[in-house]
């Protein structure tokens, strides 16, 4: 049932995902429990593709960060909610797509309702910063940044706006009274 709802609920933010961009490609989509190894396959599978499809090593490096990152994400952060009635822990859903100018990277997990606010400022922060100002955020958050619980301090969301070089696109859809799915949108513009 939990992962029924959770599969209904992302693929609901895809299909309005999909249809406010022109033709758009899905090179790989994935829901399940996302591991090392998981990891791994989808970074070796993207970049196969799109070696195959001559893009340049600058956005095949961007794209590979972002998809570790993301999937970094998803990793730690439905592991958080273990600690709650509902049994959403380890889930987690993601898509690599491109349109004929960019590719994207959605990814999306389970948070505990409490984390909602947090990540809301962060990301906001984030997206406030230009270039310099997230180059020196994460420089002050690798020296002095107070570790959460999950053992991160943003550094993850702000290196994916680093390298994606836009503002950072977000979501929550309820899936019960304590839990939220979180769905995290990049945008990567081809070099």
């Amino acid at each position: 049932m939990k992962k029924k709802l959770i599969h209904d609920v992302f693929h609901e933010y895809i299909s309005e995902f999909y249809q406010k961009r022109s033709i758009m490609e899905i090179k790989l989509i994935y829901e399940g429990e996302v591991t090392h190894k998981i990891t791994k396959a989808f970074t070796a599978s993207v970049e196969n593709k799109m070696t195959n499809e001559g893009e340049s090593s600058l956005l095949k490096r961007k794209v590979f960060h972002i998809i570790v990152e993301s999937l970094q994400n998803i990793s730690k952060h439905a592991q958080s909610i273990i600690h709650t009635k509902d049994d959403f822990n380890g889930m987690g859903s993601f898509l690599i797509a491109k349109s004929k100018k960019d590719y994207y990277i959605v990814a999306g997990n389970p948070i505990h309702k409490d984390e909602k606010q947090e990540i809301i400022k962060l990301i906001d922060n984030i997206n406030s910063l230009n270039k310099q100002d997230l180059s020196a955020l994460h420089k002050e958050q690798m020296k002095e940044g107070k570790l959460s619980s999950k053992g991160g301090a943003g550094l993850g969301l702000i290196e994916i706006a680093r390298k994606s070089g836009k503002a950072l696109s977000y979501s929550f859809k309820k899936l019960s009274d304590e839990v939220e799915f979180f769905i995290l949108t990049t945008q990567i513009p081809s070099i």
